[in-house]
């Protein structure tokens, strides 16, 4: 049984959360979750509080889910649109430039099948 957590339009850029995806990938949960509380990077809180949400979507399928068996599947990070972020630079001779910033749609799935 699998269980899938998302998170869209976080304010993170894609690459800047991959680094953490790919340190948890394949992990067990809880071994995840005490690598991310000691990780120092800016997507680790945010893919903590996900991998939270994606152990309680596991356990609110099946209650007598054993949680010593979750494995984290698969996890990913995808661009977001950056329609909400519009920032600008000045430029030379009155111009202006576009800022863009960075924002994700990180997704966690969990299973307890090997």
């Amino acid at each position: 049984m699998e269980s899938i957590a998302k998170a869209r339009f976080q304010r993170i850029a894609p690459r800047k959360a991959r680094v953490v995806l790919n340190m948890i990938r394949g992990k067990n949960v809880a071994s995840a979750l005490n690598e991310l509380r000691f990780t120092q990077k800016g997507a680790a809180p945010m893919i903590a509080k996900l991998l939270d949400s994606a152990i309680a979507n596991a356990r609110q399928k099946d209650e007598n889910v054993n949680l010593d068996n979750l494995v984290i599947k698969t996890c990913f990070a995808d661009k977001a649109p950056n329609q909400h972020m519009r920032r600008w630079r000045p430029r030379a001779m009155g111009r202006a430039t576009r800022i863009v910033k960075g924002m994700s749609h990180i997704t966690v799935v969990v299973s307890d099948e090997a």
